[in-house]
Formats: C-alpha cells, structure tokens, sequence
C-alpha cells in the first residue's frame, strides 16, 4: 500500500465523531464562530457597551486574537489537512484532534479572562496551541522526508515567537532601546500569516486556475513558478522584516514599495480575469490583490506621512488579505475535503462578497477620519455576517458523517 493509499485508508476506517475525523473540520469550524464573536466583542469595549476582564488593552486584544486566535486556526485546519497529502503518513484524527482543537480553544479564554489569570497562565495556555502545532508540523514533515515545505514550520515558528512578543509586553517585559515590544509581536505576526498566503496562495492560486482552464480547453494558463516569483518571495521577506523592525523608516517605505509593485505583477500572470465564471476561483485571486494593495498603502503611509495610510494598509493586510483569503480556501478545502463539487453556491458567493466589502469599508474608514465610525460599524457588521453565514452554511458539512472522497 502506498502512502497515499494509507492515508486515505485511516480516513476510511475512522469511526469516531466526523467533527474530528479530518484537521479542517474542528478548525475551520472555530475559526469561524471565533471571528463572527470576537470582533462584537471587540466593538462592545470600543463604544463602552461593556468591559471584559483583560490584561491588555482592548485594542491590543482584538489585534492578538485576530493573527494567533482567528489566523492560526485557519492555519491549522489547512495544513493538517494537506501534510498527509504531501508526506504520506497518517493524518491527525480522532482524540489527538479534540486535544489539540481543545488546546486552541483554552487559549481563547484564557486571552478572554487575561486579568484573572495572571499574566504567566495566560501566556502558557494561549502558547501551548502555537508550539503543539509547530512540534506536530515538523515531525510530519522531517518523518516524510517532506524538505521542500520546510519552511511553512520555519513560519510558524515566527507567528510563535510574535505571540511571545506580545506576551513579554504584557508581563511588564522589554527589550534594551525597544520599549514597544507588543507592537512589533503583531506586526511579526502579521507578516508571518501574509507571507504564508505568499507561500501557499502561490503554491494553489495557480495550480488551481491552471487545471480549471485546462477542463475548458483554454490556452492561456498561469505563468509557473520560477525565478520571479522567488524573486517576488524574497523581496516581500526584506519589506516585511524590516517593517517589523523601522515601521516608519523610508527605506522600508521604498521596500514596502517595490514588494507591492512585485506581488501586483506575480498576481497578474496567473490569468485570474479568465477565473470569472467560478467564485470559487476569483474568490482567491481577489483575496491575494489585498496583499500588493496593503503593501502599498503601508509604503505610502511612510513616503507620505501626511496621507493616513499606514492604518489603511495594516487592514488592507488583515481584514483584506487575511480576511478574504481564510474564507476563500476555507470553504474550497472543506468542499473539496468533504466530497463535495467544487462550484461555490449563491451562499458562498455572498460570503465572498461581503467580506470583500468589509475589508473595503474598513481601509476607507482610515483613509476618511471624519466618517471613521460609521464605516467601522458598517465594517464590523459585514465582516460579522460574512463568518456567520459561513458557520450557518458550513457547520452542517463539518458535523456531517458523510466520507471523505480525498
């Protein structure tokens, strides 16, 4: 039996609950109830409706919960999942499923009921999720001799030390001659899951738009990888790293620019005008035209200080890119894992849609400080409905008993 056989077979054999017979099933599933709450949670505490127990401030809550709550399940329902593709070996199931999704979801209130825990408590609990995915990911990957996705568990390992980042801070804890520790831990973090959708939406953007215009007989296919999009990968590296480190330096301004100019190019070639016709597809290539926009938006905020593009540029990444990409492969992974045809339902396209539009309001309200409030609700009350009508749409299929069809 090959290892692809093997895999599939496990699935096959599996008879406990459905909810966590595949990795993407309890993930995907928390990340969407955990974004249609937390930002309500969020915009509660903004306008004084109430105050929850936190040890950070609210805003800094919202920013953690969004890039290591919210972004890391996502990223761990998606690479559960396709590890056992690509190294052969048995997938994550059944109880080491639950203890790991039950990891994730500790974190969560421990991050909600901060200032009774203390700060040491909180930072294991919400920690432990972070490093058992890590632990798990390289032992997949070293065991199936899987080199040339290394360095996804090379970019967790950032999105973890970003989480220590914002921990330190909250402890009362800074590095010499750089006080504003927490701050530089979400922009890590940040650009730790942005340039996961540079590594993988790379990877599957084109894949995917290449054999759906090869079953329509098309002849214009995405370019393949090769030497620009490294050089594209590498440029979004530098732009990124030093971001983190001199956000309101001008040279990282004229990185941020050039990495924004790149992945605009890098999007182009990979045909997604012809992708039209299937939400599914325009879905991702929209999703990723968030990552050159952001990229932009940042480099203008620092070339031109007066222009208030700075904030626009941090959700054009975040609500835009991160957004819109985690629905995106979301729902095609849970389709595609599930035995499902891959077409995108008028309920889907609307998730879409609306998320789109979140993200839009939320880049205008920064851009537009005399209408911040009102595009801000406007924004919080999209993105809300967009993760809430992909739980009340998706839920079923993950607590449906229906076999896989991998």
């Amino acid at each position: 039996m090959t290892g692809s056989e093997s895999v599939q077979a496990r699935r096959r054999d599996y008879r406990g609950p459905a909810l966590f017979r595949q990795g993407f099933r309890p993930f995907f599933l928390g990340a969407g109830l955990w974004a249609a709450l937390a930002l309500p949670l969020w915009l509660g505490q903004f306008l004084g409706v109430f105050e929850l127990p936190l040890l950070v401030d609210p805003l800094a809550w919202h920013a953690h919960e969004m890039i290591f709550g919210f972004a890391g399940a996502v990223i761990a329902g998606f690479l559960l999942t396709a590890v056992p593709n690509w190294t052969g070996r048995l997938p994550v199931q059944g109880v080491a499923l639950a203890v790991l999704a039950g990891t994730w979801l500790l974190g969560r209130l421990a991050m909600l009921v901060s200032a009774g825990l203390g700060v040491l408590p909180t930072a294991v609990l919400d920690m432990a999720f972070l490093v058992l995915l890590l632990a798990l990911a390289l032992r997949e990957i070293v065991a199936g001799r899987n080199w040339r996705n290394l360095p996804l568990p090379l970019v967790l390992s950032v999105l973890l030390a970003a989480n220590l980042m914002t921990h330190l801070e909250a402890g009362g804890i800074a590095l010499p001659g750089y006080p504003d520790l927490g701050a530089a831990g979400q922009r890590l973090g940040v650009a730790a899951v942005v340039l996961l959708i540079c590594l993988i939406g790379g990877r599957i953007l084109p894949s995917f738009t290449r054999n759906w215009l090869a079953k329509r007989g098309q002849d214009a296919m995405p370019a393949p990888f090769g030497a620009f999009d490294k050089l594209c990968l590498l440029s979004t590296v530098a732009a990124l790293g030093a971001w983190v480190v001199l956000p309101d330096h001008a040279v990282v301004g004229g990185l941020l620019l050039l990495a924004g100019v790149l992945n605009a190019v890098r999007l182009a070639r990979w045909q997604g005008l012809r992708s039209l016709p299937e939400p599914l597809l325009w879905s991702l290539h929209l999703a990723f035209l968030w990552v050159p926009l952001g990229l932009l938006l940042l480099a203008l905020g620092i070339v031109v200080p007066e222009v208030p593009a700075t904030t626009a540029g941090l959700h054009a990444l975040t609500a835009g890119a991160i957004g819109s990409m985690t629905l995106a492969v979301m729902t095609r992974a849970s389709l595609g894992h599930s035995g499902r045809a891959l077409t995108a339902d008028g309920w889907t396209t609307l998730i879409y849609l609306m998320i789109t539009a979140a993200a839009a309001l939320r880049v205008a309200a920064s851009l537009a400080p005399e209408a911040y409030t009102p595009l801000l609700h406007a924004s919080g009350a999209l993105w809300t409905a967009a993760f809430a009508l992909f739980v009340l749409r998706y839920a079923p299929l993950y607590l449906s008993g229906r076999r896989a069809q991998d």
